[in-house]
């Protein structure tokens, strides 16, 4: 099983490590990929758009300002979003918590806090445990371990 991590820029690699890591720690193939909803939108639309034919069980989208990205993923699969507001810029995050947000009925994005990478990672696990009892085993267990 596998797990889209994407994020708008190169920049945004650090921010969006814990959910590599996070992934990784429960065995959760990673696949980190940059794309921009506004520099590259077709590319978006179309890895989106097959990510379900292509293995994917979710995406994680970490982007800051507008914070499109999420919401332009999720446009274009039916497939669980999770979006991470990424601090920077003159709100410091604030933007991209609102972008990430406030999507349209029938198109959600969920959204975890700035800077909430690993959070978006453990999200997705439990995701993936609604139906899989050996990740739901390895969230007990990390649980247990104090969830750190």
């Amino acid at each position: 099983m596998k797990v889209a991590v994407l994020m708008g820029s190169p920049n945004d690699g650090p921010k969006m490590a814990p959910a590599v890591e996070m992934l990784e720690r429960f065995g959760i193939v990673a696949d980190e990929r940059v794309m921009s909803a506004h520099r590259n939108p077709e590319m978006v639309a179309e890895f989106a758009g097959s990510a379900r034919e292509n293995g994917y069980v979710a995406v994680i989208c970490g982007a800051g300002l507008a914070a499109h990205l999420g919401g332009v993923v999720a446009a274009h699969t039916t497939l669980p979003v999770v979006g991470v507001p990424l601090s920077g810029g003159g709100l410091n995050g604030v933007d991209a918590l609102y972008s990430t947000v406030q999507m349209p009925p029938g198109i959600p994005v969920a959204c975890v806090a700035i800077d909430g990478a690993k959070n978006a990672a453990i999200l997705v696990a439990e995701m993936i445990a609604i139906t899989d009892e050996s990740m739901a085993a390895k969230l007990t267990e990390f649980r247990a371990g104090g969830a750190r």
